[in-house]
């Protein structure tokens, strides 16, 4: 399994609708509206890397309103 955390920085006033169309990515397994220097915290879980890749590259950097955003990967030690 591989897993995924990305740390997402919305346009001011998207917060909410980022949030929303997150609700459609079948792979994201948890969601949360931070405070700080990013405004949304999602874990995404999936099969393998290419679909972790995939996801994050066409189902969640093309929403709009996400102006940045920061990945980082799940490693098992």
């Amino acid at each position: 399994m591989a897993v995924g955390f990305i740390l997402i920085t919305t346009q001011p006033g998207f917060e909410t609708s980022v949030r929303d169309a997150l609700e459609k990515v079948t792979l994201v397994s948890g969601k949360w509206t931070v405070f700080g220097e990013y405004d949304v915290f999602v874990k995404i879980e999936c099969e393998d890397e290419i679909d972790l890749t995939r996801c994050i590259i066409e189902d969640v950097r093309s929403i709009e309103g996400i102006v940045d955003t920061r990945t980082l990967i799940g490693a098992e030690v």
